[in-house]
C-alpha cells in the first residue's frame, strides 16, 4: 500500500511540474513532465486532460483527441474530458480542419524529401493558415527558408513558433544558427599607429594644435604647376572614368528595368497558375469535406467501442467485449489505442466464440431454431472450423429447421466436403439429398 501512495506521489509531483511549465508556456517540456506523471500512474485522468490541453495548444488534434477519449473511458463520471471532447465535436468543420493539416504537412515532408523546397513551402503556409498553432509546421518552414538563405522568414516564422512553446529546444536551436548568419561576429576596432606617428601634437597657451609631422613650404611657381596638373588630371579622370561610368550606369539601369519588367511577367504567370492550382484544390476540398465530418465522428466512435470492449474485458463479460471489438477498425487505431486492441482482441475472441456456441447449442436443444442459427452463424463467420465444425452442423441443422434451404445446404456441404468418412458428414449428406430434391 506504502508503495502505491508513493508512486501516486510521484505522478503528482511530476503533473504539478508540468503545470507549472505549461503556465509559463513551455509546452514541450510540460507533455515531457506529463508524460512521466502518466507513466507512473496511468489513472491520473488529471494529467492526461492536461496532456491533451497541452497537445491542442500545439497543434497537435489527434493527440490530444486521443489523450481525452482514454480519460473518458478510465474515469467516465465527473471528468472534464467529456467537455473537451464535447466542445470539439460540436465544430465539426474546425476539427475536420486541424485533421486535414496533419495530412497536409505530412505532404510537405513528402516534398521535402524529393527536394521540392518550393512545393513545401507553399504547403506549409497551407497548412499554418489552417492551424497556426502548429509548432513542428512553423520550425519545418523557417528550416526550408534557412536552407534557401532567408534567414529574415525564417527567424520570422521561429519567432511564431516561440510564442506558442516559449522553451521549445528545436526552436531555439535554430534561432541561434539564423541570428548567427543575420549577424555574424562584430569586427574589433584596429588602431593605427602609423596615423599617430605622422602627426605632431603640442600645446599653445590653452589651445592644443596638431599638424603633419613634415610640412613643405612649396613656392609659387610649384603652386601654380600643382593647380595645373590638378586640373589636367580632373579632365583627364573626367574623360576616362565619370563620362564612361554614367553611360555604363544608364545602361546598367536599362538592363535592370528590362530584367525587372521581365520578372514582374513571370510573377504573374506563375501567380495565376497557383491561382489556378488552388481552385482545382479548393473545389477537391468541398467534396472531401462532405464526408470529413462523419469521419471525425467515426473516429471518436470506434476509440469508444475499443474502451466498451476493454471495461467488459476487465469485468469478464466476453460476450460484451466481443461485441463492441466487432466494431473496431483496428487500422484506424494508433499509439496506446492499438496496444490496447492487440493486447485483448485474441483472448476477448476466444472466450467470446466459446460464449456463443454454448448459448447457441443451448437455443438448439430448447428448438430455438432462430436464435441458435442466429448465434451460431456469428460463431462460423468468426471459426468455422470451431468444435471440429460441430458449429457449422448445428448452424445447417437450425437453417433446415427454419426451412432456410439454401443456407443449410450451403454448410451441410462444407461437412461433407471437410469431415468425409465421418456420421456427420453421412447425416449432413442424407439432408441434402433431401433438400436439393424438395422444390424450392
Amino acid at each position: 500500500m506504502d508503495c502505491i501512495q508513493k508512486i501516486i506521489r510521484i505522478s503528482n509531483m511530476y503533473y504539478n511540474q508540468g503545470l507549472e511549465r505549461a503556465r509559463v508556456r513551455d509546452l514541450s517540456g510540460a507533455a515531457e513532465s506529463l508524460r512521466k506523471s502518466l507513466k507512473y500512474y496511468k489513472m491520473n485522468t488529471t494529467a492526461r486532460n492536461l496532456l491533451g490541453l497541452v497537445y491542442f495548444e500545439m497543434g497537435e488534434t489527434v493527440d490530444a483527441l486521443s489523450e481525452w477519449v482514454i480519460s473518458k473511458n478510465l474515469s467516465p463520471e465527473n471528468n472534464r474530458a467529456e467537455e473537451y471532447l464535447a466542445a470539439a465535436q460540436m465544430n465539426g468543420n474546425k476539427l475536420d480542419s486541424l485533421n486535414q493539416t496533419i495530412k497536409k504537412y505530412n505532404q510537405a515532408l513528402m516534398y521535402c524529401k524529393q527536394g521540392s523546397r518550393d512545393l513545401a513551402v507553399i504547403q506549409l503556409k497551407k497548412v499554418l493558415a489552417l492551424n497556426p498553432r502548429l509548432v513542428k509546421g512553423h520550425q519545418l518552414l523557417a528550416l526550408l527558408y534557412m536552407e534557401e538563405g532567408r534567414y529574415d522568414l525564417a527567424k520570422k516564422s521561429l519567432r511564431n513558433a516561440g510564442r506558442i512553446d516559449a522553451n521549445n529546444t528545436t526552436t531555439l536551436r535554430y534561432l541561434r544558427e539564423v541570428n548567427i548568419k543575420l549577424h555574424g561576429d562584430v569586427p574589433s576596432k584596429i588602431n593605427s599607429k602609423k596615423d599617430t606617428e605622422e602627426l605632431i601634437v603640442y600645446q599653445s597657451g590653452n589651445e592644443t594644435i596638431i599638424r603633419p609631422a613634415t610640412f613643405k613650404d612649396n613656392s609659387a611657381f610649384i603652386t601654380i604647376l600643382n593647380i595645373v596638373v590638378g586640373v589636367v588630371i580632373g579632365i583627364l579622370i573626367t574623360c576616362f572614368l565619370i563620362v564612361p561610368g554614367v553611360r555604363q550606369k544608364a545602361a546598367n539601369e536599362a538592363d535592370q528595368s528590362v530584367r525587372k519588367a521581365d520578372e514582374t511577367i513571370s510573377s504573374k504567370n506563375q501567380t495565376i497558375k497557383t491561382l489556378e492550382n488552388q481552385i482545382e484544390e479548393m473545389e477537391s476540398q468541398i467534396s472531401q469535406m462532405e464526408t470529413a465530418n462523419s469521419d471525425s465522428q467515426g473516429i471518436i466512435a470506434i476509440y469508444e467501442q475499443l474502451f466498451t470492449a476493454y471495461d467488459a474485458f476487465l469485468a469478464e463479460d466476453y460476450e460484451g467485449a466481443g461485441t463492441a471489438l466487432a466494431n473496431v477498425n483496428p487500422e484506424v487505431l494508433t499509439g496506446k489505442a492499438a496496444e490496447i486492441y492487440q493486447n485483448i482482441s485474441g483472448q476477448v475472441n476466444k472466450e467470446y466464440i466459446a460464449v456463443l456456441y454454448q448459448r447457441g447449442t443451448n437455443a438448439y436443444q430448447s428448438q430455438n431454431f432462430q436464435e441458435a442459427a442466429e448465434v451460431l452463424q456469428k460463431v462460423a463467420d468468426l471459426d468455422e472450423t470451431y468444435d471440429d465444425w460441430n458449429a457449422v452442423f448445428y448452424l445447417a441443422q437450425s437453417y433446415r429447421r427454419l426451412e432456410q434451404n439454401e443456407q443449410a445446404i450451403t454448410y451441410y456441404q462444407k461437412i461433407v466436403e471437410q469431415k468425409p468418412g465421418t456420421e456427420r458428414a453421412r447425416t449432413a449428406q442424407n439432408h441434402l439429398n433431401e433438400l436439393q430434391q424438395t422444390p424450392e
